[in-house]
């Protein structure tokens, strides 16, 4: 800049090189450090400061703020100073903060889990459904498998319970051959779920148990998408008639969920198919058909012979920023 503006002019200089004048006049300036700032003659001095603090954080006031302090002093015919001040006393040690005693609740950790195949994360939880009477509902506990998206149990009670839990979790263990250290058992923060009774068979079968965090129900979408899938099919009804007429219905349902329902997140390819390794398969023969469709009309696919997709091959809850491209 200096060389170019000899030879050339400090203007024109600029102008090539788009620089305003008055940053390059700044720049030339010499820098000059500003002196210190006298302290007042009437500022407090060290040891008033000190008094000041200590009466501050003193057993009596150290949950009130300085304003509340400063009115309380004064009602007792006391003046220390300022409540300003007092906010610069304990901003000069680091101690301007919530002072009064409030609850604090704990740091919830996100869940954060991973499913590569069948029976590695279940998905489990409650809702209601609807009696005759005006009150009168039934819960309706659901297990479902993540990658597959397969009611692997469920169970419709009078109540909601943990014991009731204990039991259907331990039962649809037996029935899909859940190994020690193989299964993560994910649920919201209910009662039922974090029963005693529930908590100690989960325990007892080596199975990793994960919760959502309070009020977030997006830590639990696979339980929550199935009960919308439930709840708006044309034939679900307003209210059942009993208990009997409420299992008689999602008998029926599960069974056509499980087998017949062709889930978006799976490709479009069933829970059942998915579930219990039949999906390479379905896959391929689809594939088939897409390529017999495309050497009988290729004008019909203008972007070229169609790819039939397979199943997820990794399936997450609140997957981690490095593995997005996984999910």
């Amino acid at each position: 800049m200096s060389e170019l503006a000899r030879q050339i002019g400090v203007k024109s200089a600029c102008e090539v090189l788009n620089v305003p004048r008055s940053q390059l006049y700044r720049h030339r300036q010499p820098k000059v450090e500003p002196s210190p700032r006298p302290t007042p003659a009437h500022a407090l001095s060290s040891d008033e400061r000190a008094q000041v603090r200590a009466t501050l954080n003193s057993a009596r006031f150290m949950d009130q703020a300085p304003r509340q302090v400063y009115a309380t002093l004064l009602d007792e015919g006391r003046y220390l100073c300022h409540w300003r001040t007092m906010y610069r006393i304990l901003a000069a040690h680091g101690e301007v903060c919530e002072r009064r005693l409030i609850r604090r609740h704990p740091a919830y950790k996100k869940p954060e889990l991973l499913a590569e195949g069948s029976n590695e994360v279940w998905s489990w939880d409650i809702t209601w459904l609807r009696g005759a009477g005006k009150w009168e509902k039934y819960p309706l506990y659901t297990v479902l498998d993540i990658f597959s998206r397969y009611v692997v149990g469920w169970m419709i009670a009078e109540e909601e319970s943990s014991d009731l839990a204990k039991q259907l979790i331990a039962e649809t263990a037996r029935k899909q051959g859940i190994q020690p250290d193989q299964l993560t058992l994910h649920a919201d923060n209910g009662s039922p779920m974090k029963g005693k009774p529930l908590s100690h068979l989960l325990v007892d079968l080596s199975i990793t148990k994960s919760h959502s965090r309070p009020h977030t129900s997006d830590d639990n979408p696979f339980s929550e998408a199935q009960f919308k899938t439930m709840k708006y099919r044309p034939d679900y009804p307003d209210r059942f008639a009993s208990i009997d007429e409420a299992r008689v219905w999602a008998r029926t349902f599960f069974a056509w969920y499980n087998d017949q329902h062709y889930h978006s997140g799976l490709s479009l390819m069933t829970p059942a198919s998915v579930h219990y390794g039949a999906a390479d398969a379905v896959q391929k023969q689809r594939q088939s058909v897409m390529t017999a469709a495309f050497e009988a009309a290729p004008e019909r696919f203008r972007a070229g012979l169609p790819t039939v997709k397979g199943a997820p091959a990794a399936v997450y809850i609140n997957p981690p920023k490095q593995a997005d491209n996984l999910a």
